[in-house]
């Protein structure tokens, strides 16, 4: 049997710049649950979805009442919705197929992160992280809105936010709190400024349990993998840790009632605790000890064995990516740009990254093929030669060697309608109403000239340590604009690019109007005797002939024809 010729040891991860996707400034990117679509929030308060297949332009959703960045877009569970939240303080969402907007929802702050709850089929109610408030859930139809509990008082219980935006102990203001749901939606888990994980029943929004953080540093993101397993935290003192989920799936809270009746001896945050320890647990830390950088945009990978955050220091576009046993794998250095997102594709070994310049640069695996490994007897030649053919290499085998075949049973019905599951969703038998595919719009044609550096088969060539393509453009742009030296060098400048011009656009020159004109009167013009000799006269027929079939008729052939 042949074995794979992809060298399984060099890591399902994505290494080089694959290409890259460009339509106006960009700032947030998300995948459908299959991947097969990246929506992008942009700059200008529209909404832009790729078909990630194709590098195509799918959808482009835009609103006249929002002109201000996106910062946040999140799609539902099926595909059909995507919400979006803006700087000016927005709820959008949208309805897919129809690039329709459903709903639009104001909030009193920015929302920097928002996500529709998962477990329901047509979304209503979405999870919404302000800039320096409580988390809240906002119920995108009537527009109300519950504050979560971000802090937890002595008694045990939840405590409300100060109207101030203060602890009720007094302590000072907090930041950003990143929050996220469960993989089902029955339960939410808040990290707050203080170093503390809550776990807040999604109903009721009353707190069962706590984990505190090992330093009490502010939670900066809080993110699940897919399958629900595995919880990731990235904190202020620059350590991205890693807890796994004990918690069941389904009917986790009835769970979470019944650790906290055997605790009953306990009470207040010392119960809460006990609760906490029981559903997460710290598996591992990453960091890096030598640099001590902040980390930006921390997620897992689609099937949860990698992780990934990218550095937050400015003018780098760095990426860090280790396995879940705590091993740095590989550092992805791109375009001297700063990162402000990035998101890993749900199936696949691709990692999508958002530019401050607005770009998004496709991460894919550099693949090596090992032909050698191909079958036992293969070998690979320098060069050609000449086969010896072996005296029974094609001789007929007898039948008493020959492999016999299996016996199938052909009155068995087949079954070719049911669609078997897929291993990297855990719930696709709902997946025959899930939203994969769009039309994607064609595009007008670019000239030839502009789509030799931004046509839409935008492959970067380079290596990942290149410049970004708009820096590419820049100094293409600077040394058109050079200034000649001489007359002689502009006149020289000016024919190269006129050459270069006819060489790209590939046209074959056409005679002028007043060529024709002439050439029609020059047949209707009798012949004057004793200008030219016959042999002369036909000989410059022939030449004129000549140019004006190549459109190059000279005025002084046009006065001496006229003599």
């Amino acid at each position: 049997m042949n074995v794979t010729i992809i060298d399984p040891l060099q890591g399902d991860f994505p290494e080089v710049i694959e290409e890259y996707l460009q339509h106006g400034n960009m700032k947030c990117i998300a995948f459908n649950r299959r991947g097969t679509l990246l929506a992008a929030g942009c700059s200008d308060g529209s909404c832009v979805i790729w078909d990630f297949e194709t590098r195509g332009i799918a959808k482009e959703l835009r609103d006249k009442d929002c002109v201000a960045p996106i910062t946040s877009v999140c799609w539902s569970k099926y595909g059909h919705h995507i919400l979006a939240s803006a700087t000016d303080r927005s709820l959008t969402l949208w309805e897919v197929k129809s690039a329709e907007k459903i709903a639009r929802v104001t909030l009193q702050q920015t929302t920097l992160l928002v996500r529709l709850h998962p477990g329901s089929c047509s979304p209503s109610i979405c999870l919404a992280c302000p800039l320096s408030s409580a988390p809240i859930l906002v119920d995108l139809n009537t527009g109300s809105s519950t504050v979560l509990p971000v802090s937890v008082s002595d008694s045990g219980n939840g405590a409300p936010p100060h109207p101030r935006n203060k602890f009720s102990d007094g302590s000072p203001p907090y930041t950003p709190t990143a929050a996220t749901f469960s993989k089902n939606g029955d339960l939410i888990f808040v990290g707050n400024s203080k170093g503390e994980i809550l776990i807040v029943d999604f109903k009721s929004t009353r707190v069962h349990g706590m984990i505190p953080i090992l330093g009490g540093s502010i939670v900066r993101n809080i993110v699940f993998s897919r399958n629900g397993q595995y919880l990731l935290t990235n904190s202020n003192d620059r350590v991205i840790r890693v807890y796994e989920n004990l918690l069941p799936q389904k009917n986790a809270v009835s769970t979470l009632e019944a650790m906290s009746s055997s605790v009953d001896e306990l009470q207040g945050i010392e119960k809460l605790k006990a609760v906490g320890s029981k559903c997460l647990v710290l598996q591992r830390e990453f960091q890096d000890a030598v640099t001590k950088i902040q980390w930006k945009a921390p997620c897992f990978s689609g099937d949860g064995e990698w992780v990934v955050g990218a550095s937050a220091t400015k003018g780098e576009h760095k990426i860090y990516i280790w396995d879940r046993s705590g091993y740095l794998a590989k550092i992805l250095e791109g375009p001297k740009e700063a990162l402000i997102d990035l998101a890993w594709h749900p199936v696949r070994p691709l990692v999508v990254s958002v530019s401050i310049a607005g770009l998004v640069y496709i991460w894919a695996k550099d693949y090596t093929e090992n032909w050698s490994a191909f079958a036992p007897d293969f070998k690979e030649l320098e060069e050609n030669e000449e086969y010896v053919e072996r005296e029974d290499e094609f001789d007929l085998v007898p039948e008493t060697d020959e492999v016999k075949e299996c016996e199938v049973n052909e009155d068995v019905e087949v079954d070719v309608l049911t669609v078997e599951k897929d291993s990297a969703f855990s719930d696709s038998d709902a997946s025959q109403e899930e939203l994969c595919f769009l039309t994607a719009v064609p595009s007008p044609d670019v000239l030839e000239q502009q789509d030799k550096y931004l046509g839409s088969s935008t492959k970067v060539e380079e290596s990942p340590h290149s410049g970004s393509p708009l820096s590419v453009d820049a100094a293409q742009n600077d040394l058109a604009m050079l200034p000649s030296s001489s007359p002689a060098d502009a006149a020289g400048n000016s024919a190269a690019e006129e050459a270069a011009g006819m060489s790209s656009l590939k046209r074959r020159r056409k005679p002028s109007a007043k060529g024709l004109e002439l050439q029609a009167e020059q047949v209707r013009k009798p012949l004057k005797k004793g200008k030219t000799s016959g042999k002369n006269l036909k000989s410059k027929n022939k030449l004129k002939d000549e140019q004006y079939t190549n459109g190059s008729l000279l005025d002084d052939d046009v006065t001496d024809e006229g003599m």
